[in-house]
């Protein structure tokens, strides 16, 4: 399948260690009726720039469109998405990951508000957002779109707050690759199960509980989309998960689907997405 294709940026020294991706995506048409059109949870927040007709995505039951030109946050995603190009024609879209780490530094609002949808940034920032849309619209190339793209997040992280306690847990989880109990979080910190997820419901948009059990499937989903032998999956699913229905019920909760269905499915969207 060659008609789309991801094109991996590394992200200015500054921001690498908040921004987990940066890709530019083109595709010349809608994806063919076959591919799943599938994006799988990968504990990312998302920025995104549709400079070249605009994106038709589902997450979960609802449908959002990114219009071209349109500056769009996705928020912490814990459902299958599918997109498609909104039109049957070239597009051209620039997508900045952040890590768990990244989105609560540069943008001052609560992520909770945001979660599981994608919404335009004008919405949420106003004035300030206004000017640099203005500004990627009249660039001539992705390159300079970029470039404005990446000064503004820096400008950004000038006025950037760590938050240690947060950080702490987050780093926690992503070292633990996501099997560290609440409870050790809690003893850890000195703080109770209901403040942390206050303030993860704030700088991240859900749960530590439920950041642990995306990270958790992201290990099996990176290895299965970098072609992982079976019998290597097998050894993974019982590292992560209790047993084999443990297992299926998070298969089907962050794909849709099942691992068989899956696997005789065209997935392509998916693995280029995620291996990356």
């Amino acid at each position: 399948m060659g008609n789309f294709r991801f094109n991996s940026i590394t992200p200015h020294p500054l921001l690498s260690a908040y921004v987990a991706k940066l890709w530019i995506f083109e595709s010349t048409g809608r994806l063919p009726t076959s591919e799943r059109k599938l994006i799988v949870p990968n504990a990312n927040l998302k920025l995104t720039l549709t400079y070249r007709n605009g994106i038709a995505a589902r997450v979960g039951n609802n449908p959002f469109l990114q219009r071209e030109n349109e500056l769009t946050l996705t928020g912490l995603i814990d459902t299958p998405v599918t997109l498609d190009p909104q039109e049957d024609a070239d597009t051209g879209t620039i997508i900045v990951e952040f890590n768990p780490l990244g989105a609560y530094r540069l943008f001052k609002i609560s992520l909770d508000e945001v979660s599981n949808q994608i919404v335009d940034m004008t919405a949420l920032v106003g004035t300030t957002v206004k000017k640099i849309q203005s500004q990627l619209t009249d660039a001539a190339t992705p390159e300079l779109k970029l470039q404005l793209l990446q000064n503004f997040l820096l400008k950004q992280l000038e006025t950037a707050t760590p938050d240690a306690i947060f950080d702490y847990c987050v780093d926690r989880i992503s070292s633990s690759k996501g099997l560290i109990p609440m409870a050790t979080l809690e003893k850890a910190t000195g703080y109770t199960s209901r403040w942390l997820q206050k303030k993860f419901a704030q700088n991240l948009g859900t749960s530590p509980k439920n950041l642990a059990e995306i990270v958790r499937f992201k290990q099996f989903y990176q290895a299965y989309s970098t072609g992982t032998p079976a019998h290597q999956l097998k050894q993974l699913v019982y590292e992560y998960y209790y047993d084999q229905s443990h297992f299926l019920r998070a298969f089907r909760r962050f794909t849709g689907t099942t691992p068989t269905e899956l696997q005789n499915s065209v997935n392509e969207l998916s693995i280029r997405n995620f291996a990356g």
